[in-house]
């Protein structure tokens, strides 16, 4: 058994890294990982001020056990940047109170029947507006843009504008990975929570008059709908991670389908874009750490985790164990295991999971390689990724042809 309660104090503390940087793990955290998950699985590091578990093994069970370890950390940078205790950050009943708050927006049918043809008639439009035989920066031209006008629709908050919701999203962002409490950061989610706010007020009219599936018209016209203030922030969540996951999802896969043409053509041969959508959230998870709180002493591979002490669960990490995967650190559609954590699992299964994989899987991949079905990456050097907590290309210059 990997993981157990202790009630004694027997084991000692994780060793402490003071080198690795908040920097470091920015720029290319996976020499990190794969050097930490052969030498140092279980590593306090002072930087992230927790201890980060990098082995595939440790991380599921730590999701799956919230008896032990809660997501109710209160040293997250989370609650100051989202300025409330929000639904990730809580545990069990309230946890799924707020959960099925928005749950009709993501059921099954309405996925099928509105979000899908709406991801459609969106890619189709903004792939449309590409200009062949250029070369594009497919982050701010495409992936951003379709991003974050499918989940404004979805949402509910068709009026805001691609830059609103992208520029929200990242301020998010950055404020909930801001482990080194820089007060610049929290300023700009500060100011971007007061923005969201003041639209989220002048949308009520409109959905309460015309009650529709998005996610902020179910949650307000709720039979006992949950408190405003954690409407808001259900959205303000989904705005977060719901515009980054499939942004760098699709750059991603993009990215190992075109440094990869023999899988590439696998690929359109046989239709099996979700393949390479999975792949690629394997290879690169776009939410690449989560955080949980002790709330007992337990052990972890014989090292103490102390009540209250926070750990850090890699599913980037994870997702390239060597003890499952094969050449994990390679982009490789047809691997015969592909067991990712990058949609995390227990009670915080991504509830966006299934609306992201259609949207880049079904939609948007197709159709912008059946209009150009021969691009290129003319230098990899100017691919440039960026990310600790969520990670993606940044930068991805394509040949359009």
């Amino acid at each position: 058994m990997i993981c157990k309660t202790v009630e004694k104090h027997m084991a000692s503390l994780a060793p402490l890294d003071e080198t690795i940087t908040l920097d470091d793990l920015n720029r290319d955290p996976f020499p990190i990982y794969r050097r930490l998950r052969a030498d140092s699985p279980v590593l306090r590091v002072k930087a992230t001020g927790r201890t980060l578990l990098t082995k595939a093994v440790d991380t599921k069970y730590v999701k799956d056990h919230p008896e032990i370890f809660s997501s109710d950390d209160p040293h997250t940078p989370m609650t100051r940047a989202f300025q409330a205790h929000t639904l990730m950050r809580k545990d069990g009943d309230a946890h799924m109170r707020e959960r099925m708050a928005m749950a009709p927006a993501f059921a099954p049918k309405v996925i099928m029947n509105e979000w899908v043809p709406a991801y459609r008639k969106i890619a189709e439009d903004y792939v449309a507006r590409l200009p062949r035989g250029e070369v594009v920066d497919l982050f701010p031209m495409l992936a951003g843009p379709y991003a974050a006008r499918g989940l404004a629709v979805l949402l509910g908050l068709d009026e805001a504008t691609d830059e609103q919701m992208q520029r929200w999203s990242q301020n998010l962002i950055d404020g909930a990975g801001n482990f080194g409490q820089r007060e610049e950061l929290f300023a700009v989610s500060d100011k971007a929570n007061a923005e969201m706010n003041v639209l989220f007020d002048s949308l009520q009219p409109r959905h309460r008059a015309a009650p529709n599936n998005s996610a902020l018209a179910v949650m307000l016209n709720a039979e006992d709908p949950i408190e405003q203030s954690q409407i808001y922030a259900n959205i303000k969540i989904a705005i977060g991670g719901g515009i980054n996951e499939p942004r760098d999802a699709l750059l991603t896969i993009l990215c190992g389908l075109l440094t990869n043409p023999d899988q590439l053509a696998e690929v359109k041969k046989n239709e099996d874009w979700e393949k390479a959508f999975e792949e690629g959230i394997r290879w690169v998870a776009p939410i690449s750490v989560s955080a949980r709180r002790a709330i007992e002493d337990t052990e972890i591979r014989g090292f103490l985790i102390k009540k209250g002490d926070s750990v850090m669960t890699i599913q980037a990490s994870a997702n390239r164990d060597e003890d499952i995967y094969d050449n994990g650190e390679n982009y490789d559609v047809y691997r015969t295991v592909n067991q990712h954590q990058s949609f995390g699992n227990g009670p915080h299964f991504c509830q966006g999971t299934h609306v992201a994989r259609r949207a880049v899987g079904q939609v948007m991949l197709p159709i912008l390689f059946e209009r150009f079905p021969n691009m290129s990456i003319p230098n990899l050097d100017n691919v440039l990724w960026r990310g600790f907590g969520f990670r993606g290309p940044v930068q991805m210059p394509v040949l359009l042809q």
